[in-house]
């Protein structure tokens, strides 16, 4: 159904999730010149949104997208950030440079609209930011693949208190720092990570070696892909 002249005079509300100036200013210059478009809010993080006083409408918190970068500095996964959002009533538009397919993939299948690179064009940006505010789902390459998966791939299943074990001992905590941590006991986290050895293995994703536990942990999205630093 087509929209009546009404509806396509307000512009469509949008939040921008990204932490990278940069790409901050490049989003507001290419959606500044539409009329239909308005980005209202530039935050560093999910939970600064959701805070954020331009998101609100009176007393109802208001955007009809939200453009969401994968790797933010807060460290949080795109699959919880995706979720926040949709439980919070907005549809999310996922704007990467797809470096990670695992955090893409991560996104994807918690129910994204769409996966846009940073790489395209200022006109197909603002063409999928405008389908995308209008509810529309953005059917990339990038989001095909990812909602696809890679059989080799495959999620393993972890749970929460195992993610949390993961994370800390793939990030180089010690077990018996792991337990002060977590509040379990020393032999409770080895079970965990002979668990978790054992699933990935069962995934044909084999971790016997702290290194190789901290690869699958990357790959997953648990921990941040490392910056590559200039010497």
């Amino acid at each position: 159904m087509t929209e009546s002249v009404a509806e396509l005079s307000v512009p469509r509300r949008i939040g921008l999730v990204e932490d990278h100036e940069s790409v901050a200013i490049g989003l507001s210059a290419m959606l500044g010149p539409q009329p239909d478009l308005m980005l209202v809010a530039t935050v560093g993080t999910v939970a600064e949104l959701l805070k954020h006083p331009e998101c609100r409408l009176g007393d109802t918190w208001s955007l009809d997208l939200v453009v969401l970068d994968l790797r933010l500095a807060d460290d949080s996964t795109p699959e919880d950030n995706v979720r926040t959002l949709r439980e919070n009533g907005v549809e999310v538009l996922v704007f990467t440079g797809a470096e990670n397919p695992y955090l893409v993939r991560s996104a994807a299948q918690a129910g994204v609209l769409g996966v846009l690179r940073k790489s395209e064009g200022e006109a197909a940006v603002v063409a999928a930011v405008r389908r995308a505010a209008s509810g529309e789902q953005v059917v990339t390459t990038d989001w095909a693949a990812a909602l696809d998966g890679d059989p080799q791939l495959s999620r393993v299943g972890l749970s929460p208190r195992q993610e949390e074990v993961l994370t800390l001992y793939a990030s180089g905590e010690k077990a018996s720092r792991v337990a002060r941590l977590t509040g379990l006991s020393e032999q409770t986290v080895n079970d965990y990570l002979g668990r978790i050895r054992q699933k990935y293995a069962d995934a044909g994703r084999p971790a016997p070696t702290k290194t190789e536990l901290y690869k699958r942990a990357v790959e997953d999205g648990w921990l941040p892909v490392p910056e590559h630093r200039r010497p």
